[in-house]
């Protein structure tokens, strides 16, 4: 009776653990590495960089997305629909691209400082400071992306957005 009932304990919890075993497996087995992306996201890619700077950015926002769809591993194809949504004034859409870019690849250079900028157009000047202070530790001499993104801190917001946080201060009384 007693070895029945140990039997009867355990031997759901190892095939619960057989279970587990073998679904871990067999998903690991199909993943292909992060170097290899799908060619067809490539060649969305490709395509959508084309017609972004054709200034067709509706249809290169398609495309990419596109891209993103077929792989969510393709890094630039982020990368690229945040430059378009920055070119259609859209820093905030922008900001969340560039931050799935570099969850691909938190070192991204040109994800940090594209990120960087469309924080600056947003007006958050002390989260552009961050992504600074990220390239200045990534670029062991002089970087290009980090002296360009100093330089548009440096400017400061546009106008436009300066205005609209001047309105929304308490006025003093």
């Amino acid at each position: 009776m007693f070895r029945l009932e140990t039997i009867m304990r355990f031997s759901s919890v190892a095939l619960a653990a057989a279970l587990a075993t073998v679904s871990l497996s067999a998903s690991l087995g199909a993943q292909r590495p992060d170097d290899q992306i799908d060619a067809r996201s490539l060649q969305l890619l490709e395509q959508g960089k084309a017609e972004r700077a054709a200034g067709r950015y509706d249809a290169a926002t398609d495309t990419l997305e596109t891209a993103v769809a077929v792989d969510p591993r393709n890094r630039q194809a982020f990368v690229v629909l945040a430059q378009v949504a920055q070119a259609r004034g859209l820093p905030g859409k922008a900001i969340r691209l560039y931050r799935e870019a570099l969850l691909l690849e938190p070192g991204d250079r040109q994800a940090l400082k594209g990120q960087g900028d469309a924080l600056v157009a947003k007006g958050a000047i002390a989260q552009a400071k961050v992504n600074l202070g990220k390239l200045k530790t990534l670029c062991k001499g002089p970087c290009p992306e980090a002296q360009a993104l100093a330089a548009e801190i440096a400017k400061g917001p546009p106008i436009t957005t300066a205005q609209v946080a001047q309105k929304d201060a308490p006025k003093p009384e």
